[in-house]
């Protein structure tokens, strides 16, 4: 029998637009000859499943819905929230209690990678670079003159545990500092600072097939923005180039790199890392995403196509 798959979307922040997006197209892509998808919509209000234009809702204790009369399950979950509950590990570990298999990142690697500040201080002990930071707390005493001191200007700040660019804001001079972390506040329960890395933005996204790790072309992202904020990332306003207009060497630094990331934090399934190439050829790290954006518009669908792979194919490899 074909084994069922539930591609669980939604999610309890502001990146559940971007989240029901990507489920649509890994849905869209499941090769149904092998597999049989269900959409599966989690949010505070409902954890519901949608069957032929028809929505069942979810016993939250064992993730199972009645159809006509008996109780149903899934073999296997495919997680594509972006931010909490699915990307920072909770979802993962009520997984693991119900004892429901899942193709994602585990429990401790997403946790970790969620949280853009602790993972970056993880790789940097593995001699990783990244940007020079700063972590603020809700309760934290804000000195903005000592950040600035710190970082200097401009700099960014961010929301520690979220994603899509919501709450991001780039820093130009100290009296728009408070605001830029009013902010980010608004977005999480942690707040990043970091020193503004100058070059070329590119990242590298990678599955595990079963037996070995794929890296896929490079993207180089160049915007006219401040950065490769929600309307560059998903209105257009970036141009996207795969694969990157970088010499071979660069290239290849760039996916072994991100191999051997992917190795040290135990990843599985789908990732994405982005990488900051700054003015002496450093690779910077700015962060991993264990759930990276998959709609049409996404920068992992776009390496897939490049490498001449099919997403049906790919995603065929990860269930496996």
């Amino acid at each position: 029998m074909k084994k069922s798959v539930a591609v669980v979307y939604g999610g309890y922040s502001s990146e559940f637009g971007i989240s029901k997006k990507s489920a649509n197209t890994i849905y869209s892509n499941i090769d149904t000859n092998l597999f049989m998808p269900f959409l599966v919509e989690l949010t505070k209000e409902h954890w519901i499943v949608e069957i032929e234009g028809v929505v069942y809702p979810l016993n939250k204790n064992n993730f199972t819905y009645e159809l006509n009369g008996e109780v149903s399950s899934f073999d296997i979950a495919f997680i594509t929230i972006h931010g909490t509950p699915g990307e920072d590990g909770k979802l993962q570990a009520y997984f693991d209690m119900i004892e429901l298999s899942y193709v994602n990142s585990g429990v401790f690697s997403s946790s970790l990678t969620f949280n853009k500040w602790a993972c970056n201080q993880f790789l940097s002990q593995f001699g990783f670079n990244a940007a020079k930071s700063m972590l603020l707390r809700v309760n934290d005493e804000i000195n903005i003159q000592s950040i600035g001191k710190e970082l200097g200007y401009p700099c960014f700040v961010k929301p520690n545990d979220g994603g899509s660019s919501f709450g991001i804001s780039k820093v130009s001079k100290e009296e728009q500092l408070s605001d830029a972390i009013l902010i980010a506040f608004s977005e999480g329960k942690e707040v990043v600072i970091e020193s503004t890395l100058i070059g070329r933005e590119v990242t590298c996204g990678m599955y595990n097939n079963g037996s070995e790790i794929i890296v896929l072309p490079i993207t180089e992202i160049l915007t006219e923005n401040e950065f490769f904020d929600y309307e560059a990332k998903y209105n257009g306003e970036s141009n996207e180039v795969t694969p990157a207009d970088i010499p071979p060497e660069l290239t290849l630094e760039i996916q072994s790199i991100s191999k051997e990331i992917y190795q040290i934090l135990g990843l599985k399934a789908i990732a994405r890392i982005d990488y900051i190439i700054d003015v002496n050829n450093v690779i910077n790290v700015i962060e991993i995403n264990t759930n990276p954006g998959m709609t049409e518009e996404s920068l992992v669908p776009q390496q897939v196509k490049s490498a001449g792979l099919s997403l049906k194919n790919v995603l065929s490899e990860i269930l496996k």
